[in-house]
């Protein structure tokens, strides 16, 4: 049961009666206990609420289109509270945080919902049977899984949970209800590689075409690692190791089910010096958020944009920041865009003081560490950073520093562009606002 803290106006709740401060029990008699259960049964046209009024039990008659919402509003988004991880992964990027960072940032989720509702990878430990039988009931469908090791004795040590030996037979579960799945396996070093990383990725195509997909990233290492397991970092010679154990892995499944199922992250790519593959190799980019195939997916879609640009910046100065990994083919960007407009776009590569340690990502990369490197620095008229930078929604850097707070001590504007190849094409535009070329 969950509390109504508002209803929308004109709406079919509203016009049935429900009011602010209503405990909403059941519908059409089934508990409500949080979103997905509320999300699966307001499909109906017709809807019998149960409802705590006060002392008083009551039932109201809703009558709306099939599938719309019925109005009713939450104290949060998930109708209760986000559940916690329960594990200590040993390779956890939250537990090597610097200190001193805001407390959300602290917090670990490990939340089936947010996988179907944001897409979010989950462990399977929280999963007690009677949600795993949810899951199914409903078919929700797909559910992202942080498998990193299909091995029950090495994906306890790992994640130092005893439930966690229990995947293979959750997605086996999942794979007979006919639920889709992503996979993600953090590799680390002297650890889940070689030998356990072929186990995994044969156990998992063995759950195809359930298990749509699968990426192996790198473990991230930051300088704030006391007290934590030791990991090696990779070398570059291990990135091209791992790069072409995957691929020869792939290969084999997409001769015996047209899918490579498995994808190695640019990261490991970038780092071992390996060429990557053009966008038809990543299927439709089903492992894209992971940062597989986004360099790529730029570098195909890049042609069109500067294509289109029929601005003249010439003698225009400005600054695009990134992060080590990326400083390729940021610059890459830069240049096609400077061939074809005449501007003077210069690209400057921050490393990451904040994280230390092997963090070479834009993701990762904050304000303090621009602002510092950036210091001595012409920046020309403004400067563009990615999106990614930031906290989802929000022009905060992880360490707190605002974008109007970065802009200010660089003494220039600083503008947000998604970090893709449409950032080309909104680079110029706001260049050829900002001087009226």
């Amino acid at each position: 049961m969950v509390t109504v803290t508002s209803v929308c106006g004109g709406s079919p709740a509203e016009k049935a009666g429900i009011l602010p401060g209503d405990i909403l029990l059941s519908i059409n008699g089934h508990d409500i206990n949080d979103v997905l259960d509320y999300r699966f049964y307001i499909t109906e046209p017709s809807l019998s609420v149960l409802l705590h009024r006060g002392p008083d039990l009551l039932t109201v008659e809703i009558e709306k289109d099939e599938y719309d919402d019925p109005g009713l509003e939450f104290q949060t988004y998930l109708m209760d509270e986000k559940r916690r991880c329960r594990n200590a992964c040993i390779f956890c990027f939250i537990d090597q945080m610097p200190p001193g960072c805001r407390d959300s940032l602290y917090f670990k989720d490990d939340d089936d919902r947010l996988s179907f509702l944001q897409g979010n990878y989950i462990t399977t430990t929280n999963l007690m049977d009677d949600e795993i039988d949810r899951i199914c009931r409903m078919h929700l469908s797909p559910i992202n899984i942080s498998v990193h090791t299909t091995d029950p004795e090495l994906r306890v040590f790992m994640m130092k949970n005893k439930n966690a030996g229990r995947v293979m037979q959750i997605m086996r579960r999942f794979a007979d209800a006919g639920i889709t799945m992503n996979g993600q396996i953090v590799l680390c070093k002297d650890i889940n590689d070689g030998a356990a990383l072929d186990a995994s990725m044969r156990d998992l195509e063995s759950l195809f075409p359930a298990m749509q997909s699968v990426s192996i990233v790198p473990c991230g290492l930051t300088a704030y690692r006391q007290k934590l397991h030791h990991i090696e970092p990779f070398t570059a010679q291990d990135c091209k190791s791992v790069v072409k154990q995957v691929e020869a892995f792939s290969s084999k499944c997409k001769k015996r089910h047209g899918s490579r199922i498995f994808f190695a992250a640019d990261e490991f790519y970038l780092k071992g010096g390996v060429k990557l593959h053009k966008a038809s190799y990543y299927e439709g980019y089903p492992q894209y958020e992971n940062g597989v195939g986004m360099v790529a997916c730029m570098y195909d879609e890049l042609p069109s944009e500067i294509k289109r640009m029929n601005d003249a910046l010439d003698g225009v100065i400005a600054t695009l920041i990134t992060g080590e990994a990326a400083y390729p083919v940021i610059c890459d960007m830069a240049d096609a865009i400077n061939r074809r407009t005449g501007a003077k776009l210069c690209v400057r590569m921050i490393k990451n003081e904040f994280f230390g340690g092997c963090v070479t990502v834009s993701g990762l990369v904050v304000g303090r560490d621009i602002a510092e490197q950036m210091k001595d620095v012409d920046a020309g008229t403004c400067v563009f950073i990615p999106s990614v930078m930031l906290r989802s929604g929000e022009d905060v850097f992880l360490d707190d520093m605002t974008v109007p707070e970065l802009s200010e001590k660089l003494g220039v504007p600083v503008y947000t562009v998604d970090p893709d190849a449409t950032a080309a094409g909104e680079i110029v535009r706001i260049l050829s606002d900002y001087t009226g070329k």
